[in-house]
């Protein structure tokens, strides 16, 4: 994984610095890689790269030949590409394979970055919202639509939970205390309340700091079978379940009828575990109210106990259950289309004993929750993998 940043590195020389700290941990050579499956959701729109962007990124490194998958799917794309890499194992179509993901967002003029993000939705949706208000929301440099989305869902979220600003500054203070511990990470520190309180409003209750950044940056993984890691000597994590849903209509007062709950309960069913197996977790905080969601939504707090939850300690460092050890979207940064293999990567240090100063003691399952564009209230797509160290 690169640091996420805003890089002067190009899109395929920051897919170039991953794919090659991927292969060389797990020893492997270009030739070992049977296909690849690369996410990327914004190139097009960016930096004009449509169609081939996989074959781009990954010529120079010397992988070519092979099938190569280009994947967009929001900010899921990355967890999208490693979960098809994942069915293409499992299904024995391919022993060794790589998962990538890479985003460039960064650009000369600071509304593209936030205008290819804001296109993750119905536009022709927008397009009617539009028209009835006379002016496009979320427009501009400052942010993109997606806040103006996160902040309706945050004020319904207070009404339900009781949830203050002040929680949701708890969270930024965590995770930005996480990520001064993450050399990866493009923030991080040691935050007050009051100074994510007193930062900019971006739209109410939302403040600047509450809400992730702009980001480059890229991660990958290689995945192998059973039988190739036995012969090639590796051991690792092993994914335990990788379950991808799409988004539905439902009640935004039940956080378990959309789809972070429902690929949650799957992935729990197929793993054999439940929530409280979980020993640390990365999940999708893009704006910082998510994260108190995400608590409930995939059962490791009861409706409504979100903000409990944080309170208690129990997901902060040194906490039963970590949540956001890489400092998460909010520290760590969200390039959209390597986030969810970003995540990845924080488990299988986490399960591997090799995250340093933000070590969960003794982690032996992770979770990842990873979503990816809006339609008609819930998230387009969601991932959710679980991990184990055996």
């Amino acid at each position: 994984m690169t640091r996420f940043e805003k890089s002067p590195s190009s899109l395929r020389e920051l897919a170039g610095i991953a794919t090659r700290e991927a292969l060389a941990d797990a020893g492997v050579e270009v030739g070992s890689i049977e296909a690849a499956y690369v996410g990327n959701a914004a190139a097009g729109l960016v930096t004009g790269q449509e169609m081939i962007r996989g074959q781009v990124m990954l010529r120079p490194l010397g992988i070519e030949s092979i099938p190569i998958f280009n994947v967009e799917n929001a900010c899921a794309s990355a967890a999208s590409a490693l979960h098809l890499g994942w069915q293409a194992v499992a299904a024995g179509a391919h022993d060794v394979v790589l998962c990538l993901g890479a985003e460039k967002l960064t650009h000369e003029d600071k509304t593209v970055g936030m205008r290819a993000i804001g296109t993750a939705i119905d536009v022709e949706h927008r397009a009617e919202l539009a028209a009835e208000v006379g002016t496009p929301p979320g427009e501009g440099e400052d942010r993109s639509f997606f806040m103006d989305l996160y902040a309706d869902m945050t004020r319904s979220y207070m009404r339900v939970s009781g949830a203050t600003a002040e929680d949701f500054a708890a969270v930024v203070v965590k995770n930005q205390h996480n990520g001064g511990l993450n050399p990866r990470a493009q923030y991080g520190g040691e935050l007050s309340i009051e100074d994510v309180l007193s930062s900019r409003t971006v739209v109410d209750p939302l403040t600047l700091l509450m809400c992730s950044p702009i980001s480059d940056g890229a991660a990958a993984v290689v995945l192998f079978s059973e039988a190739a890691a036995r012969r090639a000597g590796v051991s690792g994590p092993r994914i335990r379940a990788s379950v991808i849903r799409s988004g539905n209509r439902h009640d935004h007062d039940d956080p378990l009828a959309g789809s972070t709950a429902l690929a949650a309960r799957e992935a729990f069913e197929r793993a054999g575990l439940g929530p409280d197996d979980i020993d640390c977790a990365e999940v999708h905080d893009a704006s910082a109210p998510a994260e108190l969601m995400v608590y409930e939504q995939v059962g490791f707090a009861a409706p409504g106990a979100g903000p409990e939850l944080l309170a208690s300690g129990r997901t902060r460092l040194g906490g039963e259950m970590p949540v956001n050890t890489s400092g998460g979207l909010l520290s760590k940064g969200h390039p959209i289309g390597a986030t969810g293999i970003a995540q990845i990567c924080e488990a299988t240090w986490q399960l591997r004993g090799e995250a340093g100063p933000r070590q969960v003691e003794g982690a032996k399952v992770a979770l990842t929750q990873n979503g990816g564009g809006w339609l008609e209230g819930d998230s387009a797509a969601m991932a959710v993998h679980i991990l184990s160290a055996d």
